[in-house]
């Protein structure tokens, strides 16, 4: 059974191998979960017009990702539909240019969660504020506040879990420390 880094990395691989040359400059970034591939490219920053405001550098960009996510649309599709076959998960795309991100699409998967009611009262007060339309974004808007202030924290919890199954990879039950009696030595050494 390959490990979740492994998947990741052959996932990566192939996306980097089967997507055109010309699509991205450099290889794309590649986020695998349970239900989604994101593939997010970087394009070209276009040429300004000489002495061009802040307000006309973001509309040209929005403008180039435009252009990029309609010229590319069929031969996105087309690799989306084979890795949705080869990895059965579907496929979602987005771009960077310049200092500007984009997703085109991706998936909102619904996660079931029992909160008690002083959690609920929260998800509410966000809801009255204005703050989300449903208890459902509340919590979306949470979960994205918990990434943006313990960033670091849970950059580092997950490298932690890397190494915890890297450690299990490496185990004696994986690389010829099972044994073919039924049971172990009892502790005694052979001669």
């Amino acid at each position: 059974m390959a490990t979740r880094e492994e998947l990741i990395e052959k996932t990566r691989g192939w996306f980097t191998g089967r997507l055109p040359e010309d699509l991205f400059e450099g290889a794309p970034e590649v986020t695998v979960d349970r239900e989604e591939i994101t593939v997010i490219g970087r394009i070209p920053e276009p040429a300004y017009a000489e002495g061009a405001s802040e307000a006309e550098k973001a509309a040209t960009v929005e403008g180039r990702i435009k252009e990029f996510r309609e010229r590319t649309r069929d031969a996105r599709m087309a690799v989306a539909r084979d890795a949705e076959h080869k990895f059965g998960r579907k496929v979602s795309w987005g771009v960077r240019c310049g200092d500007q991100g984009r997703l085109f699409t991706h998936l909102s998967v619904p996660v079931m969660t029992r909160l008690k009611q002083p959690e609920r009262a929260l998800l509410d007060t966000l809801v009255d504020g204005g703050v989300a339309r449903s208890r459902s974004e509340a919590l979306a808007w949470c979960v994205r506040l918990v990434e943006k202030h313990a960033g670091d924290w849970v950059g580092e919890l997950r490298d932690a879990m890397r190494k915890v199954e890297e450690v299990r990879e490496a185990g004696p039950d994986r690389e010829g420390g099972e044994r073919g009696d039924g049971g172990d030595s009892g502790g005694q050494t052979e001669a």
